[in-house]
C-alpha cells in the first residue's frame, strides 16, 4: 500500500513537472530560450515543451509597435538659443535574439541616442528653421535612430518632436509678433469687408439706376404708343368722315340720275351750294360763270314777276 502511494505521488510530480514546462506562446510575443546558459531557439506563436532544469526563458519579447515618451532634453541652436525639446519614438522589435543580447537596456540607449542625435541636428539649424522644420528633424532623426538600433534588432518607424519650448522672453516676443499678425489679417479682412459693401452699394445704385432708366424708357414707349394710337384713331375717324361725305354726295349725284334731273335743276343745286359758301368766314367769292348766268336768269324772272 505504501509502494502504490509512492508510485502515485511520483507519477503525479512528473504530470506537474511536465505542464509546469508546457508553454502556449501567444500571438504578437516571442519567447528567447537558453539551454544550459547559452542560447537554443526562439519560441514563435504556438505551443512548446522546455526540458526541465535544462531550458530556461531568458526573456519574453512582444513584436508590437511600442511608443516610448522622452522627457525634454535641452539643446542649442546654431544662433545659441538654448531650448527644450521632448521626442516621442515609434519602435518595433524585429529580431528577439539580438533585442536580448544586443544592448544591456535598450530603451535605455535608444533615449540617450535620441537626445545626441537631436542635438547635433538642432545644433545646425538656427531658431526659425528649428520652428519650421519639424518634418525634416524627424525624418533625419528617424533614420540615424534606425541604422544606430538595427544590430539590436530594433526597427525605428518613426520619430516625432512633440513640444519645442523655446526660452520665455523669446515665447513672448513670438506671442508679441502673433498678436500683430492677427491684427494685421483682422484689419485686411475688416477692409475686405468694407470694399465689398462699397461695392454691393455701388452694384444696388447702378442697378436701380438701371431699373429707373428702364421704367422711363417703357413709359415713353407706352406715351408714344398712346399718341400714335390716338392719331391713328383720329386719322381713321377723320378718313371715315370724308369716305361718309363722299358716299352722301355719290348717293345724291346718284339720286339726281335716276331722277333725270334738267339743268335747271342741276343750276339751283349749285346755288344752293354757292348761298351755303357765302355764309361762311370768307372774304372773297368766286362767283362761277354758269351760276353768273344763273343769277341773271332769276333776275330776269323777278322783274317779269313785277310787271
Amino acid at each position: 500500500m505504501a509502494g502504490f502511494i509512492i508510485i502515485a505521488v511520483v507519477i503525479i510530480a512528473l504530470i506537474a513537472l511536465i505542464l509546469a514546462n508546457i508553454r502556449v506562446v501567444p500571438q504578437s510575443k516571442a519567447y528567447v530560450i537558453e539551454r544550459l546558459g547559452t542560447y537554443f531557439a526562439t519560441w514563435e506563436t504556438g505551443l512548446h515543451v522546455k526540458v526541465p532544469f535544462v531550458d530556461r526563458i531568458a526573456k519574453i519579447v512582444s513584436l508590437k509597435e511600442q511608443v516610448v515618451d522622452f522627457k525634454p532634453q535641452p539643446v542649442i541652436t546654431k544662433d545659441n538659443v538654448t531650448m527644450q525639446i521632448d521626442t516621442v519614438v515609434f519602435f518595433q522589435i524585429t529580431d528577439p535574439k539580438l533585442y536580448t543580447y544586443g544592448v544591456e537596456s535598450p530603451i535605455s540607449a535608444i533615449e540617450n541616442l535620441s537626445a545626441t542625435t537631436l542635438r547635433n541636428i538642432i545644433g545646425e539649424l538656427e531658431l526659425d528653421a528649428t520652428l519650421t522644420s519639424r518634418d525634416t528633424i524627424n525624418a533625419k532623426i528617424r533614420v540615424i535612430l534606425d541604422e544606430a538600433t538595427d544590430p539590436w534588432g530594433i526597427k525605428v518607424n518613426r520619430v516625432e518632436l512633440k513640444n519645442i519650448i523655446p526660452p520665455r522672453e523669446i515665447q513672448d516676443a513670438m506671442e508679441k509678433q502673433m498678436k500683430a499678425e492677427r491684427e494685421r489679417r483682422e484689419a485686411i479682412l475688416r477692409a475686405e469687408g468694407e470694399k465689398q459693401s462699397r461695392i454691393l452699394v455701388a452694384e444696388g445704385h447702378k442697378e436701380s439706376k438701371i431699373l429707373e432708366a428702364e421704367a422711363e424708357k417703357q413709359s415713353a414707349i407706352l406715351h408714344a404708343e398712346a399718341v400714335k394710337e390716338a392719331k391713328i384713331r383720329e386719322a381713321e375717324g377723320e378718313a371715315a368722315a370724308i369716305t361718309k361725305v363722299q358716299q352722301a354726295t355719290a348717293d345724291a349725284i346718284k339720286l339726281l340720275n335716276e331722277a333725270n334731273a334738267n339743268d335747271a335743276v342741276i343750276k339751283i343745286k349749285a346755288l344752293e351750294a354757292f348761298e351755303k359758301a357765302a355764309n361762311g368766314q370768307a372774304t372773297k367769292i368766286i362767283i362761277p360763270s354758269e351760276i353768273q348766268g344763273l343769277a341773271g336768269l332769276a333776275e330776269g324772272v323777278v322783274e317779269a314777276v313785277k310787271k
